[in-house]
């Protein structure tokens, strides 16, 4: 506010003051009262402000639940119901507009209700003839535990039990309790590729199949669980910056009980026309303030996206996971430290990516660059080489994927997205080491170690470990930056 506006709301009493400044927030009619119409005119102008500001606070702290509503209602629209799998029966294409997805393996998401059932069984196979590898999370995405060999049952299969708010029943013997302060819940698990052939590929899809998920109150006779398969379909969970972004927040509090942690949001969003019990219907002041909001917080995230790549994970190079600390310990503990509660780190996260690890590090783990080695932003109508080292530490395979810079989703009409260790036919030179080329044409090589770019914009690219081994957590391993200018 302007000394000029600030000197002119001075002029109103306290009365009059909060009558007009309650009546801009709410979208009615200025009240009948004696203010100056200048003072008045401030007034509006500063309820304006707040509500953007609120706005964009919103969308900061909701970046991880509207993120996973988004997910949910793209399964319903293929016909994938609560405490059913949602599936690609092969490694995703770009028909797959979830947040920074992984291309090379087979993806199973449980979405899972506890609401009018009770507890729900997630049962996962042991490592037998094949390998998942994922976790279980609530719908603000805080994982509630990792499954598989780098989980709790240790690859020996296990009976996860996802447990309603405030639960006080018994737990039988034999299930894994996992107790969530929300009834809406969902896992991210992988089915493990031994190699990318057709045969492998199927074996893994039959593997995954037998994970099931159903009630524990049908637990001596579940019915099949039901699979439905996306892999053919558009799947979009894209991140929507204008009013699908609160009308998606707003369906959560709708629908999700308050978490106490979050309860200083209540007030907030109930002057953006977010009220738990009441129907979302800003007027069009309102909405002008929620999209100026949005756009506001859009831009902060990407600024903080962008911030978050210092310092590098290896020293010298521009290859980071471009989250903090302290974030990655309250998802890990379900933000269990008392003076900790980084909703900023957090909102910036589900900005670009889906899913949380309890344990990051054990299962997968994953570095990401937007520069070059001389620090220019990746850009699509270049070509560039990224030299990936012989004895990547790595016990499953390893992958780099091309993302689009600003959806943070794989490039639309691209062939493929990504390569990794399990393609057949990759190149290895002479030393082990693998040569990836970025760029809108294949290089004179061939095709079998290109990714193809989108020339008309920026990319990112990620690097995924999976089954991470002590030479990359102690650094005696080292990934080199992506080079550009290199045929």
């Amino acid at each position: 506010m302007s000394g000029r506006e600030r000197e002119m709301t001075r002029t109103l009493s306290r009365a009059t003051f909060l009558a007009v400044f309650l009546a801009a927030s709410l979208g009615l009619p200025r009240p009948a009262l004696a203010v100056p119409e200048a003072a008045a005119d401030a007034v509006t102008e500063a309820a304006r402000r707040v509500l953007e500001a609120r706005a964009a606070e919103a969308v900061i702290w909701g970046m991880p639940v509207v993120n996973y509503d988004l997910m949910y209602q793209a399964a319903l629209r293929h016909g994938a119901l609560a405490n059913q799998i949602v599936y690609w029966s092969r490694p995703p294409n770009a028909k797959n507009q979830t947040l920074t997805p992984n291309p090379d393996t087979i993806y199973l998401m449980p979405f899972i209700s506890t609401k009018d059932v009770g507890p729900v069984v997630v049962e996962i196979p042991p490592a037998d003839h094949g390998v998942i590898n994922g976790s279980i999370m609530d719908c603000w995405q805080t994982a509630l535990v990792d499954v598989g060999p780098a989980g709790v049952d240790k690859g020996k299969g296990g009976k996860y039990l996802v447990l309603p708010p405030d639960y006080k029943g018994e737990i039988p013997e034999g299930y894994i309790p996992l107790p969530s302060g929300n009834p809406s819940n969902y896992a991210l698990l992988r089915s493990v590729l031994k190699s990318g052939s057709k045969a492998d590929i199927a074996k893994a899809v039959a593997y995954a199949k037998r994970i099931k998920v159903y009630p524990l109150s049908q637990a001596a006779h579940p019915a099949a669980t039901i699979f439905v398969d996306v892999n053919d379909e558009l799947f979009d969970s894209s991140i929507p910056y204008d009013m699908r972004f609160f009308q998606s927040l707003d369906r959560m509090i709708q629908s999700e009980p308050w978490l106490t942690r979050d309860k200083v949001m209540i007030d907030l969003l109930k002057s953006i026309g977010i009220e738990k019990g009441r129907a979302f219907l800003p007027d069009q002041a309102t909405q002008a303030a929620l999209s100026a909001g949005i756009a506001t917080a859009h831009a902060w995230l990407e600024a903080r996206y962008e911030a978050g790549f210092v310092p590098a994970y290896f020293d010298g190079t521009h290859w980071s996971l471009p989250v903090s600390p302290e974030f990655m310990k309250g998802i890990m503990s379900n933000y269990a430290a008392p003076d900790s509660y980084p909703v900023d780190s957090r909102g910036t996260a589900y900005s670009f990516a889906f899913f949380s690890a309890k344990h990051l590090g054990q299962g997968q783990f994953y570095l990401i660059a937007i520069h070059d080695r001389d620090g220019h932003a990746l850009n699509g109508n270049q070509t560039y080489r990224l030299t990936v080292p012989a004895g990547v530490p790595v016990s499953q395979y390893w992958s780099v994927t091309a993302y689009n810079r600003d959806t943070h989703t794989l490039i639309r009409e691209m062939p493929w997205a990504s390569r990794s260790s399990l393609n057949p036919g990759l190149k290895k030179n002479a030393d082990g080491s693998v040569d990836i080329v970025f760029g809108p044409k294949a290089p004179k090589e061939g095709k079998a170690n290109w990714v193809p770019t989108d020339p008309k914009g920026q990319f990112e690219a990620m690097f995924r470990f999976y089954g991470p081994e002590k030479a990359l957590s102690e650094k005696t391993w080292h990934l080199p930056d992506i080079q550009a200018g290199v045929q």
